[in-house]
């Protein structure tokens, strides 16, 4: 349905657009989905865009990814100034969820003020799952408001029982006997709960319930599926019998939303490389924007590469031992590779010479996918590198570390049915070059690992459908867009 406010006086003039204004909280995991619904929005969707972003740590990644939506100019991008965290008194252990809070919590005025300085007030205002303190400003502006949870469907089944949770539970999750139950989904064991339901002490925990309460503030919430993917949790999420009644609005399949392959985005070296390789030939082996292992895990990872006699490329990381969340705040940072190279084990090079290459810290993850010869990824199971390896029709070793990642690979190992991982938890225990050299051979040569191949190239087939026009994806943004102009309309009449 079209409203007035949407069609000029003369019909000889275009309809005005919808201007949807966009907040991302920082990290590359939080940037590359909202940046990516941004251009969509625009491109196929006939909406202006602004991206507010909050800087966390200059990287090359994160700019390369700001810029990817200047050239050619599909968004305007608003830079906010970095926030001051002297007041939100962070000890040195913070968790990365409490110091993402905390500088959404601190941007708040910025933001206030950088939406009064537009030229024109939004249409519309969409947060990710950490802007929903932000929600109350599409209220002031008198606009409709969106929540965007760039991940799936099971997971926001969690978080948004989590509060109904919290009243049931005794004690602590992870010390539970039986798994958590989740009205018409599947039960999360209590190993695979989110980071910050580990410990209901921590300020994390405090900041994850609070999330789950202001989502139904918004008037529908945008998820990163297609309908295909999860059809019985996206059920559960829209029937008020289960989870409905806590839903305020529509759930929109909108995805997959990755980020395009670019047409010079490998480096010669590693384009040349790759061109060399069979085709499904190479294990990916890369562990996201911010993870990161310890030196013990890191050789034994080595050898295990080693052992399977597998082609492989390895984007390398100096280990860490503090968290297995290391490196969030500083993805495309790190050592040389000279130094990167010490932390390898001795005769590693040497032994790998002709099948492996090592990358140093980063590297251009989805022209590494798309890549005909590449055929596993070792991945820590976020949410924006199992859409990519989907995507581009690539199984999975799941290998989780934090956030929400154990919660992904049980999904994707034991739902989706594109992944097989280790026998015990990664972030738990030490997992040996053994039982690594027979994952990767299980994926790359064994009948096991064909069988999940052929499983998601049948999704990689569906989620193009799903996003072209028509399609089911395609088709739930525009009906968001319909429902945003009937929110407008409704406010602009309401007394």
């Amino acid at each position: 349905m079209d409203f007035d406010l949407f069609s000029s006086s003369s019909s000889m003039e275009k309809p005005k657009k919808l201007h949807a204004a966009l907040l991302s909280s920082p990290g590359m995991g939080h940037l590359i989905p909202v940046m990516e619904l941004g251009k969509c929005l625009v491109a196929n969707h006939g909406f202006e865009v602004t991206v507010f972003v909050i800087p966390s740590q200059a990287s090359r990644a994160e700019a390369e990814i700001i810029d990817s939506a200047m050239t050619p100019k599909l968004l305007d991008i608003v830079e906010l100034p970095a926030p001051d965290l002297t007041a939100a008194d962070l000890g040195p252990n913070a968790s990365m969820v409490t110091r993402l809070a905390a500088m959404m919590h601190e941007v708040r005025p910025a933001f206030r003020s950088a939406l009064a300085a537009m030229e024109a007030t939004p249409d519309v205002l969409i947060v990710d799952l950490f802007g929903t303190e932000h929600l109350c400003m599409g209220d002031e502006l008198m606009i409709p408001k969106y929540v965007y949870v760039p991940s799936n469907a099971w997971f926001l089944a969690l978080l948004l029982h989590s509060p109904a949770l919290d009243k049931e539970v005794k004690g602590e999750y992870v010390d539970q006997t039986e798994p958590l139950k989740i009205p018409g989904c599947k039960p999360v064991r209590p190993e695979d709960v989110v980071d910050p339901m580990l410990d209901r002490s921590n300020q994390q925990y405090r900041v994850y319930i609070r999330q789950a309460g202001e989502i139904p503030m918004g008037d529908g919430i945008l998820l990163n599926v297609w309908e295909e993917l999860q059809a019985e949790t996206l059920a559960a999420l829209r029937n008020e019998e289960f989870l409905g009644r806590v839903v305020n609005g529509p759930v929109y399949t909108i995805g997959p939303l990755i980020r395009p392959v670019r047409p010079a985005g490998l480096a010669k070296e590693l384009l040349e490389w790759l061109d060399k390789q069979p085709n499904e030939s190479v294990m990916f082996v890369s562990f996201g924007s911010g993870g990161t292992m310890s030196a013990e895990q890191l050789v034994e990872l080595a050898w295990g590469l080693e052992l399977s006699q597998q082609r492989f490329i390895w984007v390398l990381r100096k280990p860490i031992a503090k968290s297995l969340d290391g490196s969030f705040f500083d993805v495309g940072k790190g050592c040389g590779g000279d130094e990167l190279l010490s932390f390898l084990p001795y005769g590693f090079m040497e032994c790998t010479r002709n099948v492996g290459l090592i990358v140093p810290s980063w590297a251009p993850q989805v022209d590494i996918l798309s890549h005909p010869s590449v055929g596993g990824f070792l991945s820590h199971c976020g949410w924006n590198s199992t859409l990519e390896s989907i995507v581009n029709g690539v199984p999975m070793i799941a290998w989780p570390l934090y956030a929400e990642q154990r919660l992904n690979a049980t999904l994707l190992a034991e739902e989706i049915g594109v992944a097989i991982r280790p026998k015990e938890l990664p972030s738990k225990k030490i997992v040996r070059r053994e039982e690594i050299e027979k994952l990767v051979r299980t994926i790359m040569v064994e009948k096991e690992g064909h069988m999940i191949r052929a499983r998601v190239k049948e999704l990689k087939s569906s989620a193009e459908k799903a996003m072209t026009k028509g399609g089911t994806s395609y088709e739930s943004l525009h009906k968001m867009k319909e429902d945003c102009k009937m929110r407008i309309h409704q406010i602009k009449k309401a007394p």
